[in-house]
């Protein structure tokens, strides 16, 4: 099977740019109010949605400094980076209008997130900054197409949850392609850095899970071992079927959850062209396979 790696910078432009095209016509409609079964149900929407916010805001940040630092040396680079930095953005104003809808508000990180997105924004190496998005990405879209099965069932919250999941399946690839541009330039030094960091940052964002269980498990209902398996078997995935930047996973890590490196082969790889093009269309989402 044909991998993204076969693709060109100017093929995710072209692609971001007709996503573009449409992007801004969509709205979200909040004309129908939401009965919560409790008020804990409702705070733990509210903090769901502040995390995609927080996720949002970080993407845009890091994706548009890295392309006014390669503007000179690579303009068409820049523009996709650029682009994909306003999908995120896009996200953002979306999150904006949501959660007063939901009847909450931009809240302060609590001590996890503010950690991750502290250390994320020290980061000053591009393959180092581009990595952790990747992998953020992918347990985004993790976690927004389990939620779509699992979370209350509202109209509008289902709408958010499926732009969600639509545009970052669509971003893991794309931040795939990123990567590989990045480390096309890098030597053997900097590939076995970053292999430690993936490593690191697999084992956190599965203990992630447990954190984000107490604050959002009431809305989203999905268990800290469903959600733990899914990280490591999603960010496992990832490098399994790209060989050529580098990363395996730990089997040891993999273990913890009941997974072997041979699991991870069985399914489709999400890096491949044919995945990249369905992500890439804004009428269809994936909501199976997890």
């Amino acid at each position: 099977m044909a991998t993204t790696n076969d693709l060109p910078t100017a093929h995710w432009l072209g692609l971001l740019k007709k996503r573009r095209e449409r992007m801004y016509d969509e709205v979200l409609d909040l004309s129908t109010p939401i009965n919560w079964a409790s008020s804990e149900e409702q705070n733990g929407a509210i903090a769901f949605f502040n995390a995609a916010f927080r996720a949002e805001e970080s993407g845009l940040r890091q994706a548009h400094e890295i392309a006014s630092e390669v503007e000179k040396a690579d303009p068409e680079f820049a523009e996709t980076l650029r682009l994909y930095g306003d999908e995120e953005g896009w996200h953002r104003e979306l999150l904006t209008k949501f959660l007063p809808f939901l009847g909450g508000e931009l809240r302060p990180m609590g001590p996890t997130t503010s950690t991750f997105y502290h250390l994320y924004a020290r980061a000053k190496r591009h393959e180092s900054i581009v990595l952790t998005n990747l992998m953020f990405e992918t347990i985004g879209s993790t976690t927004y197409r389990i939620a779509l099965r699992t979370a209350k069932q509202h109209p509008a919250i289902r709408q958010m949850l499926t732009i969600l999941t639509r545009d970052e399946s669509f971003h893991v690839p794309l931040n795939a392609h990123f990567l590989r541009r990045i480390l096309a330039h890098k030597d053997r030094v900097a590939k076995l850095r970053l292999a430690g960091l993936y490593h690191v940052l697999t084992a956190s964002l599965m203990a992630s899970a447990a954190a984000s269980r107490r604050r959002t498990k009431v809305f989203d209902n999905i268990d800290f071992r469903t959600l733990a398996r899914a990280y490591a078997e999603q960010l496992g995935k990832l490098f399994v079927h790209a060989p050529d930047l580098g990363l395996t996973p730990s089997r040891a890590l993999l273990a913890t959850v009941g997974l072997h490196r041979s699991d991870l082969m069985h399914d489709a790889d999400v890096l491949s062209i044919e995945a990249a093009e369905r992500a890439a269309d804004r009428e269809k989402v994936i909501v199976d396979s997890l």
